[in-house]
């Protein structure tokens, strides 16, 4: 592992620089691990076919520094130093970068980092749009206020699952389903720049200011979290949905035995749904996690942004996010059917057109994994067919039926210990609800899922019931999460479910 090209001087602060090295031909494909001052480490562009890396660098601090670069236990090292008066330095517009990289990261080294990353293992510098020539002045957080990853840290440790912030607000967390304020003071525009400076780059940062969205994703040690950034009438505000680095199992997360047989599926459609915050990304993880574990697959997956992040065990994975790795949602999963998938999983199935390509993917042999926003199996169905017309509804219907696998709908409902747990609603494509939906008559569909639990179907009234029989949750608890209340109060009346 050695680096061939470096600066020999000091670096300009803001300005770009290359750092580039061979490895072995050996390494060709595998992801360069990235080391700032010994710190916070994060996974960088991948090793070209002929062995060569290469990382084009932005600072924006002054400062000594020291990089690392590992493949396995090999390493090569840099000691630099980074010159520049951060109130009226310039950045030279031509020297642009987009602060993203062509490798298996978003780019950004967070929890302290002085640096910006990105690259591209084929010795391809990142394409994007130029940094502005106007740099954002580094910020000062508020006396009193943390860092971002101070709250990012104290919501992971204490289980919390979101963390809201904006300006002119008390910083807030999710806990268990509920917003909670903390003693925080008050987020002014000096604490939340600086915040945004943390894991957005000068350029995001810029783009956002245009175009008043920005979503993106950033990793800690000991998380990974997905940032959108979004413009209120009182400023900016910012919502981070912690994501554990640990990837749960189905018995940890207490799923259904069904899923297995599920995941166990050669081709079709696969629904996972739910309202926001229910819980799909977590199943859906464990359910490809199950796959890369168990069976010699390979696994594309197309998400936005990335969420949990897999390593290749029995499968080969590749994940892609798009902005970074890909400029379309579309022209992603129409490529991934000439990568020669075994299992695509779609972040979420948005529009028509996504719907028709996972459709095709499908019914060419491949088994697709995909969400929707919907509550319940037959709704998810109707959501469906409702993206098209009259007249085109019977011939979708027919692809629909002959391609889905299973739907599964899910919630989260919090429980005697203080925490949360899934229920779910899980349809399994028979050949009755087949026949259901090929002839219109998506109705029936609800009575069968009640009726076949041998089959491992069954609704979310029986899955609560089942929780309530556990002692994990109240019968108040039971009827104000019940889709159908008369329902659940007859169940929990009669015993009967």
């Amino acid at each position: 592992m050695k680096i061939l090209q470096a600066p020999n001087a000091p670096v300009q602060m803001l300005h770009r620089f290359v750092v580039a090295g061979v490895a072995t031909a050996e390494d060709a494909g595998k992801p360069i691990i990235i080391s700032l001052d010994g710190g916070f480490k994060m996974t960088g562009p991948r090793v070209a076919k002929d062995g060569t890396w290469r990382l084009d660098l932005v600072f924006p601090r002054p400062g000594n520094h020291h990089l690392a670069v590992s493949v396995n236990d090999r390493q090569a090292n840099w000691s630099f130093q980074v010159i520049g008066d951060p109130e009226n330095s310039a950045i030279d517009p031509q020297d642009g970068t987009n602060g993203q990289t062509n490798g298996h990261s978003n780019g950004h080294l967070t929890g302290g980092s002085t640096g910006t990353i990105s690259g591209a293992g084929s010795g391809e510098s990142g394409a994007g749009a130029p940094i502005p020539s106007t740099p954002i002045p580094q910020a000062e957080r508020a006396k009193g206020a943390p860092t971002l990853r101070q709250l990012v840290e104290a919501a992971f440790k204490r289980n919390f699952s979101d963390i809201h912030l904006g300006v002119g607000k008390v910083p807030r967390f999710r806990v268990r389903g509920n917003i909670e304020a903390t003693e925080f003071p008050e987020v002014d525009d000096q604490t939340f720049l600086a915040w945004m400076q943390e894991v957005m780059t000068d350029v995001e940062i810029h783009r956002f200011r245009r175009t008043l969205d920005y979503d993106g994703a950033a990793q800690y040690p000991f998380a990974r979290v997905r940032i959108n950034v979004f413009q209120t009438l009182t400023g900016p505000s910012m919502v981070l949905r912690i994501i554990p680095l640990e990837i749960l199992s189905f018995d940890q997360l207490n799923l259904p035995v069904s899923f297995i047989d599920i995941c166990q599926a050669h081709k079709g459609l696969i629904l996972v749904t739910g309202p926001t915050g229910s819980g799909k990304s977590t199943t859906l993880a464990a359910m490809i996690d199950h796959i890369n574990r168990e069976l010699p697959k390979h696994i594309i997956t197309i998400e936005d942004p990335i969420e949990f992040v897999h390593s290749s065990r029995r499968s080969l994975i590749n994940q892609r996010e798009v902005g970074i790795h890909s400029h379309q949602f579309d022209a992603a999963l129409k490529s991934a059917l000439r990568e020669d998938p075994d299992v695509i999983l779609i972040g979420e199935m948005r529009d028509r057109s996504t719907v028709e390509t996972a459709l095709k993917a499908a019914q060419t042999g491949h088994l697709v994994f995909g969400t929707l926003h919907t509550n319940g199996a037959v709704k998810t169905i109707e959501r469906i067919l409702a993206l098209y017309q009259p007249d085109e509804r019977e011939t979708v219907r027919m692809q629909f039926a002959e391609s889905l696998v299973a739907v599964i709908s899910q919630g989260l409902v919090p429980t005697t210990d203080n925490k949360r747990a899934p229920f779910h609603e899980v349809l399994v494509n028979t050949d009755a609800i087949r026949d259901y939906i090929k002839r219109g008559e998506i109705d029936e569909v609800t009575d069968i899922i009640s009726r076949s639990d041998y089959l491992g179907m069954f609704n979310m009234n029986q899955s609560l019931y089942r929780l309530y029989l556990e002692g994990k949750i109240t019968e108040e608890i039971a009827l104000e999460f019940s889709p159908r209340e008369n329902e659940m109060a007859i169940m929990l009346r009669t015993g009967v479910a």
